[in-house]
């Protein structure tokens, strides 16, 4: 079992705009986007919560009882599925996220895994938003791992670029955390690590050996070598419409259903079956 690729889907994400793209927002839209996804061989289902209100569903929420909405109507509609809580948060407020993870206890959560500036410049050379910092500390990495031990959730370290990579095994060096280890290489954010497939052998070098990994690759079209890539290395597999709406021949998606289906064909093309949901908590550990 141990060549078999994982797939998550994020289903998704954090702002993108329901209005102009079209991403789940209420239990009943994820559950059908999860439900598309899963058919097409993901089994782990990355979620991000929006507000419920009119007008607001481009607005992220901490609300725990959304939280529990989200995940009971992914549960039912795809049996035996694995959640990945997001948990990303900019500033000193971040309550919220660790209390969605305490009370709703995923399977798997982020754990973003250290700091980045994070840009982008637009084609006439002026910033896309403003220039924020997208903080995560050593002291707010403890918080969150000390949560997620609390609630029986495994971290899924994100690494934007490569210097947060070596961070991991720090915090294993520390014994800030002992549990088992699962890297995730966000790659293709313009400020941080390039959707480069060329940069993938380098960064299997710096994460401790034993540790499993997977790639999120952000962007357009120019993403799905990348991802051929890491399936013919061994990466475990993620996509969704949190990080892409193309596929690679340029076509503009509606489901979550279709990216799967294309990252599914990236593991068979490198000769590799599709991890099921009990396959998948077997590999990662993850409760039962």
């Amino acid at each position: 079992m141990g060549d078999k690729a994982v797939i998550t889907c994020a289903l998704n994400g954090v702002l993108t705009d329901p209005k102009q793209h079209n991403v789940p927002v209420t239990p009943e839209q994820m559950a059908r986007e999860a439900k598309a996804a899963f058919n097409a061989g993901a089994s782990i289902m990355h979620v991000h919560l929006r507000q419920q209100e009119p007008n607001k569903g481009h607005l992220p929420s901490w609300d725990i009882n959304i939280s529990k909405e989200i995940q009971q109507a992914i549960r039912e509609a795809c049996p035996g599925v694995i959640i990945n809580h997001t948990t990303g948060t900019s500033g000193p407020k971040y309550q919220g996220a660790l209390d969605c993870v305490r009370e709703t206890k995923p399977e798997i959560a982020a754990c973003n895994a250290g700091s980045l500036n994070y840009l982008k410049v637009k084609s006439d050379n002026t910033w896309a938003w403003p220039p924020m910092m997208f903080d995560n500390a050593v002291e707010k990495v403890q918080d969150y791992l000390d949560v997620m031990k609390e609630a029986g959730t495994i971290p899924e370290f994100e690494c934007f670029d490569v210097g947060i990579v070596r961070c991991v095994g720090m915090y294993r060096q520390t014994g800030m955390y002992s549990g088992p280890l699962e890297y995730n290489f966000v790659m293709g954010v313009a400020s941080g690590m390039p959707a480069d497939p060329e940069l993938l052998p380098i960064l299997l070098k710096l994460k401790l050996p034993e540790a499993h990994w997977q790639v999120t690759a952000i962007g357009r079209a120019e993403i799905w070598p990348l991802h051929q890539r890491c399936a013919d290395l061994g990466g475990h597999l993620r996509t969704g419409l949190e990080d892409t709406f193309y596929l690679a021949d340029g076509t503009k998606v509606t489901s979550n259903g279709q990216l799967i289906e294309a990252i599914a064909a990236c593991a068979r093309r490198a000769g590799r079956e599709i991890a099921s949901p009990a396959e998948t908590r077997q590999i990662f550990g993850t409760r039962h």
